[in-house]
């Protein structure tokens, strides 16, 4: 009697394991197949995307400075801004008015600028020339000798004067004759620029 009683007992642990495994297995299989939950999204794309934002009002942002242009061709002035070429000086007496062109750029004709307006007294000399002498004469430093021809009017450094040249025939190059500029005026013209003349820059 006792003996089959143990063996009972014996025999039923292995079944009320052999139960409850049983029943815990489709548990498992069922947690196995349930859907998985959503997968964290990817930071990547917004990332991305506030980079290039970024990258774009940093460009917005960013002032573009002026695109450097080419200084234009041809257009610029023959005459040099710092010369004194291309002048004109008016002589004016009581009778006619003699213009001259200043085409040289040296001490003499500077020294002659830097004192007008100016007042003098020409004369004819010679059946050459009309002259004129400068009180307290002029600069000569570095300024070249000519070869004088009509039509010219030069300072002559030992009268310290002009000379308004219209027969320069036979004359020759010297370094006392500097020439200071250019007179388009005619034979009758020169006679008439007598006794007073005033010397003023016109242009």
């Amino acid at each position: 009697m006792i003996a089959v009683t143990d063996s009972r007992r014996r025999s039923g642990r292995p079944l009320r394991t052999t139960l409850l495994l049983t029943a815990f297995v489709p548990l498992l299989a069922l947690t196995a197949c349930a859907p998985a939950g959503p997968a964290p999204a990817d930071p990547a794309p917004a990332a991305r995307g506030s980079a290039s934002a970024a990258s774009g009002s940093a460009s917005a942002a960013t002032p573009v400075g002026p695109t450097a242009t080419a200084a234009p061709e041809g257009g610029a002035s023959t005459r040099d801004s710092d010369s004194v070429r291309g002048t004109v000086l008016r002589f004016r007496s009581d009778r006619t008015t003699v213009d001259v062109t200043v085409d040289e750029d040296n001490t003499t004709v500077r020294d002659l600028l830097g004192r007008l307006p100016l007042t003098v007294t020409a004369e004819e000399f010679a059946g050459r020339e009309k002259i004129a002498a400068i009180p307290d004469g002029l600069e000569t430093g570095g300024s070249q000798g000519s070869d004088p021809e009509d039509g010219d009017l030069i300072y002559y450094v030992p009268w310290g004067g002009f000379g308004f040249y219209y027969d320069a025939s036979g004359i020759g190059y010297s370094d006392q004759t500097i020439h200071l500029g250019t007179y388009d005026a005619s034979r009758q013209q020169l006679e008439r620029l007598e006794g007073r003349v005033t010397v003023t820059r016109v242009g």
